[in-house]
């Protein structure tokens, strides 16, 4: 049985995350989207939020969870099962990166193995960072994420107002 890990911050889920994780669960038996504990990342939203927009996002599809962790990816990965740690890539900027991730993973846990998968090149554009950074100055967001993320983005944007 195939089971993909793809751990992340989600902070915010965007519609690029989405893409992987959909297209993902046509390939993989088993999906787990493992959403990244790390306060020092200072997250507009609490892991129990992500965790719960991920779920909403995701009903749809039977072979997909989501879960909340702490620590090493690869413990994750063996924890929940997961042979494959998924990682999806925008650009080659994000190449350089995630190779580096990947091989120290694989020195960690040689049976896991890391699976790449592009974006849609309609998604290629989109990230965490310039969402939050539309919600912050008030710019539409529905283009980029789901509606629920979407209007959490724009109430914590206007308490911090």
């Amino acid at each position: 049985m195939s089971h993909a890990l793809y751990p992340g911050s989600f902070d915010p889920v965007h519609r690029g995350h989405l893409d992987v994780v959909e297209r993902a669960s046509r390939i993989f038996d088993r999906v787990t989207v493992a959403v990244l504990e790390n306060p020092a990342k200072n997250p507009v939203s609490t892991a129990e939020e992500r965790v719960s927009f991920l779920q909403e996002a995701l009903a749809e599809f039977g072979n997909v969870s989501v879960v909340r962790f702490g620590g090493l990816t690869v413990e994750c990965a063996k924890q929940h099962g997961a042979n494959v740690i998924l990682r999806g890539l925008r650009a080659v900027l994000d190449f350089d990166y995630e190779v580096q991730t990947a091989m120290m993973n694989r020195h960690l846990e040689p049976r896991v193995e890391t699976f790449f998968l592009l974006t849609k090149s309609r998604y290629a554009y989109i990230s965490s960072s310039l969402v939050k950074q539309l919600a912050k100055f008030g710019a539409p967001l529905d283009d980029f994420v789901p509606a629920s993320v979407a209007e959490a983005l724009r109430r914590l944007a206007s308490e911090g107002a």
